[in-house]
């Protein structure tokens, strides 16, 4: 009986995005799944086609690094996703410290008072443990206790506040799965990941993606009620000692009108969470 594994179902998904005319197979006739079959997956990995039904059907779970290597060829993954790959097929089932991991360290709470721009820290599951007032200013989705991922998907103030919501949210699942890992089974997570699949049709079809992206230095648009559109710097930093914490901060290129209304909602005598007291136009 066939049985599901973090392995197999990442090779389906991304088997299925693969079509015959980029991997130099014809692709005419009736094809009843989208992208390639597993025996056409097979035979240009140099393997059997009953051993890759087993890989994803995860009755094997811990291919060699040739066949890794042959499949992340095949399937035409990025550096990223081979990465993920290569950890799924020597996944040990490596469990997360049971300690408290969401204590943010006086330190960085210290670091967040002190910032000139708005900054906030999340842990993995993105939800946001402090923030500085510029940034619960700048946005109330900033503000602690509440979660980016739910806010972003489900709340709708979201498309308000970040107008390039739409374009961002593929890069927002990409980083989730990336930064998770194999942890597939942290019982958070999952949970996490089965509110939003309930709540968002669009998350759960960008999930089911199962794209890898760990992302660096971005831009975000967000519209702030007074300010306009502030066109920003989003920068993320790990903190050092504290599992999956990061601090997340916005910022402007110094001399344009962006960094200007920055330097003014730094200014404006409004108190934290003003955004929130009128409407966006």
């Amino acid at each position: 009986m066939a049985t599901s594994s973090a392995l197999g179902d990442f090779l389906r998904a991304r088997r299925e995005r693969v079509q015959p005319a980029q991997v130099g197979l014809p692709g005419g006739g009736i094809r009843r799944t989208p992208g390639l079959r597993r025996e056409e997956v097979a035979m240009l990995a140099g393997i059997s086609a009953e051993y890759y039904l087993r890989l994803e059907q995860g009755r094997d779970r811990t291919p060699s690094a040739q066949v890794v290597d042959a499949l992340a060829r095949v399937l035409q993954l990025d550096a990223e996703s081979t990465t993920y790959l290569t950890e799924l097929a020597n996944r040990r089932g490596r469990r997360r410290p049971t300690g408290p991991a969401d204590g943010v360290p006086a330190g960085i709470q210290m670091l967040l008072q002190t910032l000139n721009v708005p900054a906030f820290v999340v842990n993995r599951y993105r939800d946001v443990l402090a923030a500085n007032d510029l940034a619960i200013s700048l946005s109330p989705l900033m503000r602690p206790g509440t979660n980016r991922l739910l806010t972003l998907f489900t709340d709708p103030q979201a498309r308000l506040y970040h107008p390039d919501l739409e374009q961002n949210a593929a890069r927002v699942v990409a980083q989730l799965r990336a930064e998770a890992g194999t942890d597939t089974d942290d019982p958070r997570l999952q949970s996490l990941i089965g509110e939003l699949s309930l709540k968002s049709e669009h998350f759960r079809r960008l999930w089911a993606r199962h794209d890898i992206g760990r992302g660096s230095s971005e831009n975000s648009l967000i519209r702030h009620p007074r300010l306009g559109e502030l066109r920003l710097r989003r920068e993320k930093l790990a903190v050092v000692g504290a599992d999956g914490l990061q601090v997340v901060m916005y910022h402007a290129e110094p001399g344009t009108a962006d960094a200007d209304a920055l330097a003014l909602l730094a200014r404006l005598d409004t108190g934290a969470g003003a955004a929130e007291t009128e409407p966006i136009d």
